[in-house]
């Protein structure tokens, strides 16, 4: 494959900064433990979905206390709307115990502590650790997975690959938002099925690899 070069990766940044100033997630939450609540359940899913499951639900619940007093079934309630919603509530209500019983109802700030938790994987992770705690860290979904391939940044063929290549190749002052322009430059513009080459603002710089090889 042809990889981005460097002479242009600055630019490429560059430009996506411009088209999203004001980059972030589109979860809706309302503090650090409803943001983690958000993120778990929004593996396979669109953040939309989550929002509208969620919008409800963080009405009645806003910590980890009031988590566990709702309860598992009346949980369930509330994102029966979400894919795998059974595994994911277990996966709350187990985590809502450990913030309690551990943590004084926190979320913990370190990637160690934060991937004991239930339901939390790296990518999971490094969203709270990049959107709640302010850290430079490299979310990879799907939609980064395939543009980083596709726009020549990494060559790698699973999210732990791409991670380690796009945090070698960011340049330092977009590192911060950089998951966050790719990710919705992968939603909106270069989309899987159709992308969209003439409106995007790093066309004349991207290698156009095409999908993600097997």
């Amino acid at each position: 494959m042809k990889l981005l070069e460097t002479d242009n990766i600055d630019l490429f940044f560059e430009r996506l900064a411009a088209a999203h100033p004001e980059p972030g997630t589109e979860l809706d939450f309302t503090n650090t433990y409803t943001l983690l609540v958000a993120v778990v359940l929004s593996a396979q899913m669109t953040d939309r979905g989550v929002n509208k499951a969620t919008g409800p639900l963080f009405e009645r619940v806003s910590t980890p206390r009031e988590m566990l007093e709702l309860g598992e079934d009346g949980l369930k309630d509330y994102v029966k709307s979400v894919n795998l919603y059974p595994t994911k509530a277990r996966h709350i209500i187990a985590l809502s115990r450990i913030l309690v019983e551990e943590f004084a109802g926190k979320v913990p700030s370190t990637r160690e502590e934060l991937e004991r938790l239930p339901g939390v994987g790296r990518k999971t992770a490094n969203v709270m650790l990049n959107v709640a705690f302010g850290q430079p860290t490299m979310p990879v979904d799907t939609h980064v997975l395939r543009l980083s391939f596709r726009a020549g940044l990494s060559a790698g063929k699973n999210p732990r690959a791409v991670e380690a290549d796009l945090l070698a190749v960011v340049p330092e002052r977009y590192a911060q938002d950089a998951h966050h322009v790719l990710l919705l430059h992968g939603r909106y513009v270069c989309t899987a099925r159709a992308p969209g080459c003439d409106v995007c603002p790093v066309n004349d710089v991207c290698p156009k690899n095409g999908v993600l090889p097997e």
